[in-house]
């Protein structure tokens, strides 16, 4: 198997967006958008993409949440607000970078409005639990030498939250069923459990890309070529 190209990258962006759409967990969305980028290259992103640098500013989250909103920095956002965003930048003959982001809404207001609405679906129990504290997270890829470095900047990463120094490494860049895969799995488990039998198929995988040093630190796995 090839490592996945921009074409088969947003065919499954958009196959996930209306699988999301059918099982009714969608409540708006933004289709991919691909653009002609230097040297031969594809960026795949979304028409507010050139808003999402507010989310890498120093302001409080529910600013940078507010604002995404508004600019429709998405490519989906789910019933109970969060936001999804998946961009990929490919060059002639493979992936240079990826941002895959998670923007949960930090208000809920939905079910302030309607509380019947979430109240009557299982799935929607622990997102309006007082216990659980919002936070947005991002898998990250990329390729660039000066900025990466074993360890403290991983190729490929995980950063919870708005820490800034947070970079978990990973093994291998996230295609976009990998990253539902992951969100819906561990935030939103009772639709994953529905509806693990409807998602499109995952066969869409990248070339791993974790450094030595990194296997010897916790990192998290995503299957690669070899296991994909």
């Amino acid at each position: 198997m090839t490592p996945a190209t921009h074409g088969e990258i947003s065919s499954q962006i958009r196959t996930i967006t209306a699988t999301l759409i059918e099982i009714g967990l969608c409540d708006d969305q933004n289709p991919p958008v691909v653009r002609n980028t230097a040297g031969r290259g594809r960026e795949i992103a979304f028409p507010g993409a050139a808003s999402v640098s507010v989310a890498l500013k120093d302001r409080s989250y529910d600013e940078v949440y507010a604002q995404l909103l508004q600019a429709r920095a998405f490519n989906v956002r789910l019933l109970d607000g969060a936001l999804l965003q998946l961009m990929y930048d490919f060059g002639p003959r493979a992936l240079l970078r990826h941002r895959l982001a998670f923007f949960p809404s930090p208000s809920l207001a939905p079910f302030q409005d309607d509380p019947d609405l979430y109240l009557s679906d299982q799935w929607f129990l622990e997102i309006v639990s007082r216990r659980v504290v919002t936070f947005p997270l991002r898998f990250d890829y990329d390729t660039r030498d000066e900025i990466h470095k074993p360890v403290t900047h991983p190729k490929s990463h995980l950063t919870l939250g708005q820490y800034e120094l947070c970079r978990i490494p990973v093994t291998a860049p996230v295609s976009p069923y990998w990253f539902l895969d992951f969100l819906l799995r561990n935030f939103y488990s009772p639709a994953f459990q529905r509806f693990a039998s409807c998602m499109p198929s995952r066969r869409i995988c990248f070339e791993e890309s974790i450094h030595a040093e990194e296997r010897d630190v916790i990192h998290l796995a995503v299957p690669g070529l070899a296991r994909c």
